[in-house]
């Protein structure tokens, strides 16, 4: 075979060439067959090698999109801005939300006020008669609240006057921290609707652990 014919060759097939040129009776080519094997083996590992990344990127870019769209669609993750839910949670904490509308009886919820975020509790449900007192105590449909997650009770800001009924389609909500929370005890904020609710809190990512 002439070399510019060689020149066309691809580094497999020129290979398969040199391998065949060795087997041939009288040859001596300055390359073993050791040598020619050992070449073919690196190629077909280099070849298997990007094969198997290519897959391993194509399937990361899935899983990475995956995760984009549920967290956007179902499990939004948001950060801790303040400290008006210590005990529970503090500034900086990391959360993994439920996306909904709806919320019960002590859930920790995230709403939108005002193109803001606010973390809070959920006091009472629509219809529901709430009174604070000045100790603090809160009182549902005449019912004492147990709130062992409250550290410094007190009526903190509040210009609303007591028994106060929960609009229809409202939520009332409090921060834990109730001496500096600023939450539906005062007008600036008032009870949020199901609109406003973006999710309930499901876990603490970082630092994990239980919340109360």
């Amino acid at each position: 075979m002439k070399k510019k014919d060689l020149s066309r060759l691809s580094r497999k097939e020129l290979i398969d060439v040199i391998e065949q040129m060795m087997d041939d009776k009288g040859s001596h080519e300055p390359v073993t067959r050791a040598e020619v094997t050992a070449e073919k083996e690196r190629i077909g590992y280099r070849r298997r090698y990007l094969r198997t990344l290519r897959s391993t990127i194509s399937i990361l870019i899935v899983v990475a999109a995956a995760a984009v769209l549920l967290s956007t669609l179902f499990l939004p993750v948001i950060q801790v801005s303040g400290d008006s839910m210590e005990p529970a949670l503090s500034d900086g904490d990391i959360l993994l939300l439920h996306k909904t509308s709806e919320a019960e009886y002590g859930e920790l919820c995230c709403v939108s006020w005002q193109n803001k975020l606010l973390l809070k509790r959920v006091i009472g449900l629509p219809g529901d008669v709430i009174d604070i007192g000045a100790d603090g105590d809160v009182r549902i449909n005449g019912e004492l609240l147990d709130e062992p997650y409250v550290s410094d009770k007190g009526l903190g800001e509040c210009d609303i006057v007591f028994p106060y009924q929960v609009p229809e389609g409202k939520y009332f909500v409090m921060g834990d921290r109730r001496l500096t929370s600023i939450d539906s005890r005062s007008s600036s904020i008032g009870c949020v609707g199901s609109d406003q609710i973006i999710g309930e809190v499901v876990v603490r990512i970082w630092p994990f652990g239980k919340i109360e």
